[in-house]
């Protein structure tokens, strides 16, 4: 049987990843770097119970009280849990992460308004970065990377160079779709390589199982795949909900969250008429249409 609670992973002596199946919408990874003294936690979670139990494993785990929360990327299952770590933690992000944290509010609550996130104050980073930041816990160098608009505009990629590990927030689903609402897909195609380029033999998901490098290969597969997809369509006039609906989607058919391919097009599509990269898309039209992908059915938060 698959594992349907959340488990820790030890990926190193001070290392420790989260990981919450099946990893669909809002059952997102975390992690912490600390060896008892300090810890550094790599995001918290969608609701404050989740949140809760992800300080329980940390803590049964021997790890500190977080002092520092790095947020990967500013949507609602990443940073909702910040709270729960507050005032004892820093929490850290770039810079465009503070400013979408602030700009999103209680997001998940619109989306999902029948969701019970408990008691969740929003806690954007108070200490932000612009490019790289180098932190350091339990002799462990943690190094912050953003790679520019990739899957939004303020990701931030976690590395652990001596540790060969990498947290890759949302720029990768392990066996789900990528979603490119809020972000670029050229952006996203840059980003893996330079994903590629740190050298880490593990990585750690924003969402799903852990995984090794050749998790790159199967996401650029299918970013291509959009990429096709929205050029032959738009040059044939048709709607991102038009093509999504006549799509053959072949080995990407077995990837969670299916219906994330029409939010896609609108992003390629908004890129190949030329909108910058991470420009804001109708989050209505983008949510409706997936609702219209998944047979006439809101998406689910399975948080």
């Amino acid at each position: 049987m698959p594992a349907i609670d959340p488990y820790t992973v030890q990926l190193a002596p001070d290392v420790h990843a989260y990981v919450q199946p099946d990893g669909g919408w809002c059952l997102n990874n975390a992690g912490w770097i600390g060896d008892g003294a300090r810890t550094v936690l790599v995001d918290t979670a969608a609701t404050e119970r989740r949140a809760l139990a992800l300080r329980d494993a940390l803590l049964a785990h021997g790890a500190a009280p977080p002092d520092t929360v790095v947020n990967t990327h500013h949507h609602g299952d990443h940073t909702y849990g910040n709270c729960v770590f507050l005032p004892g933690a820093t929490v850290v992000g770039h810079e465009a992460c503070r400013r979408e944290v602030l700009a999103a509010g209680r997001q998940l609550h619109l989306i999902w308004p029948r969701t019970d996130f408990g008691d969740i104050r929003v806690s954007p980073p108070s200490v932000t970065y612009a490019d790289r930041m180098t932190l350091h816990a339990a002799g462990t160098e943690v190094r912050l990377i953003h790679p520019g608009v990739a899957h939004t505009a303020g990701d931030t990629i976690v590395h652990l160079p001596e540790r060969g590990v990498v947290f890759t927030g949302d720029l990768v689903f392990h066996s789900g779709t990528p979603f490119l609402a809020t972000g670029s897909l050229r952006g996203s195609l840059r980003a893996l390589e330079l994903l590629r380029s740190l050298g880490a033999e593990t990585v750690v998901p924003g969402h799903g199982p852990l995984a090794d490098p050749s998790v790159y290969d199967e996401t650029e597969a299918y970013l291509r795949f959009v990429a096709g997809l929205a050029e032959e369509g738009h040059a044939e006039g048709l709607t991102p909900l038009e093509v999504a609906r006549r799509a053959d989607l072949g080995v990407f058919g077995e990837l969670r969250e299916p219906e994330r391919l029409v939010a896609n097009l609108h992003r390629a599509y908004a890129e190949l008429e030329g909108l910058p990269e991470g420009s804001p898309l109708d989050v209505a039209a983008v949510f409706g249409d997936m609702a219209v992908m998944n047979g006439g059915r809101a998406v689910a938060c399975h948080a």
